[in-house]
């Protein structure tokens, strides 16, 4: 499962093994100033549809790039039974090619709150 960190400048995403051949990422660095809205999701693997480069184990992982065609791209590392996080993007701001990340991340909720806090002393 990847892993999330906060710091005052931005967000740090690590991803496992697993992740990384389906990503194509070992991890990725995105600055606060492109983050627009964070959102703690109950169940990540809903929130990944569409057209897709990736692993769909259906019900249990995704892993990957959702929304290659349609929109919105979407980086998704997301599993059954793992609270999850949406952290919607402006792609312009940092240069990268997603417009959300959704993670499964066992402390989400806490993660959520950090970024909303760290964004509010940034804007």
């Amino acid at each position: 499962m990847a892993l999330m960190n906060i710091s005052d400048t931005g967000l740090t995403i690590e991803f496992s093994g697993r992740e990384r051949i389906w990503t194509r990422l070992g991890s990725l660095d995105v600055p606060l100033a492109a983050v627009r809205r964070v959102t703690v999701v109950d169940e990540p693997l809903r929130a990944a549809h569409g057209t897709r480069k990736g692993l769909h184990a259906s019900g249990i992982a995704k892993i990957g790039v959702w929304g290659l065609v349609t929109g919105p791209r979407r980086l998704v590392a997301a599993y059954r039974g793992r609270p999850g996080l949406r952290v919607e993007l402006d792609r312009a701001a940092f240069g990268g090619d997603f417009d959300e990340l959704v993670l499964s991340l066992d402390d989400a909720l806490q993660s959520a709150q950090l970024i909303e806090q760290r964004m509010g002393c940034h804007r």
